[in-house]
């Protein structure tokens, strides 16, 4: 079997000569196309910072992930949903749900730090609305339309188009993530969660690779004849780099699980990719909590334990954080068909070697009569400033428009 062009001059002389055909686009190839490449990062140092953001979509339920178990105000709030049994004790009055075995390991080896009842002013509780708070940090009375991750490359990617150069950041699924849009064009891979990276059968296939071998001169056609290029031959290198990846621990076969190992592919893979994102849906717990929000808390914690592990034993543990969120937290008080409604605040995860570990910033306060939200004591900003100040050494209160004081995470 022919090896993969891995570079454009490579993939022009075997087009013409009749070689590869192409490698079609997945489905989130289009948002790469519509912002490729006007400006790319330099290649940065080998031993760079790298980025993990993994979104809990839906509003997960910060209460049940995190239980307050000493305090009676929450099994008053919850005598139904509240969780008594097999807990995972963080100190005596919080404790880990008893899906979250593989977090309290990595919290015991001070790899990860739980951040308290985070949140925003003024809450929004439309999913819609509170996700674009959360990606483009704004506050909740203005519309910000770039992400904080696209600020982020606006201030920190400059120069010429280089050939062959690494996206500035990847994403798994079919949508660019909010969180990356930009004022500036950058170069952003979206991939397949699982399966291949790429779907030879595609019916655009043919029309691409019509298009690739036309000869159209200069302007905005043969602009867009290099863009595909370019983004194929990415396509075509991550894949080899995927195929070929021996990961050093084994991973769960959920969805998130895999997108992790395929970060940890490319990451060992040295790209000069800063940020990578994945996403786990299904936290919209309304009704019969109890086993989905288990399942879900089980998934998200073997798989970022894994990916720890794997990082790790690949010695790429200390350039690597991950973080997650959600859009919002639940209600305190449960509702009556055994789940819980969009809410305000809850905790998030900061994981890897640097970060400091432990608990930071203050538990909710539960007295609350019923139906009531939690005030949130530490607003989401707050991380990201640390994140893009003294990991991603951005400057951060350019890209968020503001200072917020840093939070003690690395």
């Amino acid at each position: 079997m022919p090896t993969l062009p891995l570079t454009r001059r490579e993939f022009i002389r075997r087009s013409a000569g009749g070689g590869l055909g192409l490698l079609a686009f997945t489905g989130a190839a289009p948002s790469f196309l519509a912002q490729s490449a006007l400006a790319q990062a330099p290649g940065p140092e080998k031993d760079r910072s790298i980025l993990v953001v993994i979104q809990l979509a839906g509003g997960n339920d910060g209460l049940n992930t995190l239980i307050p178990y000493s305090d009676d105000n929450y099994y008053r709030l919850r005598p139904t949903i509240g969780l008594k049994d097999d807990l995972i004790p963080v100190n005596e009055d919080l404790a880990f749900h008893p899906s979250c075995g593989p977090l309290h390991q990595l919290y015991d080896l001070g790899q990860l730090s739980i951040v308290q009842n985070v949140g925003y002013p003024n809450p929004n509780r439309s999913h819609f609305r509170s996700s674009e708070i959360w990606e483009t940090a704004s506050s909740s009375d203005a519309v910000q339309h770039t992400g904080w991750l696209g600020r982020y490359f606006d201030n920190t990617c400059s120069g010429t188009p280089q050939e062959n150069a690494d996206p500035a950041a990847v994403h798994l699924g079919d949508i660019i993530p909010q969180s990356f849009l930009a004022e500036r064009s950058h170069s952003v891979f979206g991939m397949n969660p699982r399966g291949r990276v790429g779907k030879r059968q595609d019916p655009a296939a043919a029309a691409y690779e019509k298009l690739l071998q036309v000869d159209h001169g200069a302007g905005s056609a043969s602009y867009l004849q290099h863009t595909m290029m370019d983004t194929l031959v990415t396509e075509r290198r991550v894949e080899q780099i995927i195929t070929g990846y021996k990961a050093m621990t084994g991973y769960p076969g959920s969805q998130l699980a895999q997108s992790l190992k395929r970060v940890a592919a490319l990451i060992h893979a040295e790209l000069e990719t800063r940020v990578y994102f994945v996403s786990q849906g299904g936290y919209d717990t309304h009704a019969n909590q109890h086993n989905s929000h288990a399942r879900l808390l089980g998934e998200l914690s073997a798989a970022m334990h894994a990916f720890q592990r794997d990082l790790t034993a690949h010695k790429k543990d200390d350039q690597v954080l991950t973080m997650t969120f959600s859009e919002f937290g639940r209600r305190p008080s449960e509702n009556g068909s055994g789940g819980t409604d969009h809410g305000t605040a809850a905790p998030l995860f900061v994981m890897g070697s640097p970060v400091k570990g432990g608990l930071i910033g203050n538990a909710p306060d539960l007295k609350l009569e019923s139906n009531k939200d939690l005030q949130f004591s530490t607003d989401f900003r707050r991380v990201y400033h640390t994140v893009l100040d003294r990991w991603l050494a951005a400057d951060a209160e350019k890209i968020l428009g503001s200072a917020y004081e840093p939070l003690p995470l690395v």
